[in-house]
């Protein structure tokens, strides 16, 4: 089982495939990453590797953080991930994780922090219809009716009306990998991923379940 990687989106673009169809891809800046950590289920009690992606400053890290991520390496690093795996023998503290653990037509399920857009009324968030516009209805954009009376008298959990909308962990499985440049460190793929250009998105394998562990800022 292959394990993910940590990269950066760029933007998006197009590209023009065989018949000259234009297909919208995102470009992202795939690592590269380095094993951090090898999680065993005598130690840990799961098995697992650690990758860390982007360089960090010193003030920004405890001794205690330093110590970890300098038994890999000499490089600070800023992000950590994790990815379970059946077996760690295969990998070794302090290589490297690249693009080329991928695949031309291979499909991949990236994971990102959305846009977010501060507080957004029920329509923009929730995708609501509209009142009637003609004149005096006065219910042009209003959210209508939020509550059930005096009883229960309360509003229940999970009711869809206005607050903050976007900046949340967003999984967008099945894209299809169409280009990859290992001498750039650029993974290409069909269609949008979360987030805006610059945000560090979590790219792997379609066929991965059972993912563990977060990035670290």
């Amino acid at each position: 089982m292959s394990i993910g990687i940590l990269g950066k989106k760029l933007g998006m673009s197009q590209l023009f495939d065989d018949t000259g169809n234009a297909v919208p891809v995102t470009l992202i800046e795939a690592g590269p990453c380095r094993i951090t950590q090898l999680k065993t289920q005598s130690l840990d009690g799961y098995k697992a590797i650690q990758i860390g992606y982007g360089v960090s400053k010193d003030k920004h890290l405890s001794k205690p953080e330093k110590g970890h991520l300098l038994k890999s390496g000499q490089e600070l690093l800023k992000h950590l991930k994790e990815y379970r795996v059946e077996e760690t023998s295969p990998y070794e503290i302090g290589k490297e994780v690249t693009v080329k653990n991928f695949e031309v037509g291979q499909k991949v399920d990236i994971s990102g922090k959305s846009m977010g857009r501060g507080f957004s009324g029920h329509q923009k968030r929730h995708g609501f219809s509209r009142g009637p516009m003609s004149h005096g209805s006065k219910n042009h954009r209003a959210p209508g009716s939020t509550g059930a009376g005096t009883t229960p008298g309360r509003i229940y959990p999970g009711k869809r009306m206005a607050g903050r909308y976007g900046g949340k962990k967003i999984t967008t499985k099945g894209l299809l990998v169409v280009k990859i440049d290992d001498q750039k460190n650029l993974l290409i793929v069909k269609g949008s991923i979360p987030g805006k250009p610059g945000s560090i998105v979590d790219i792997r394998p379609n066929n991965i379940v059972g993912n563990k562990g977060g990035a670290k800022s």
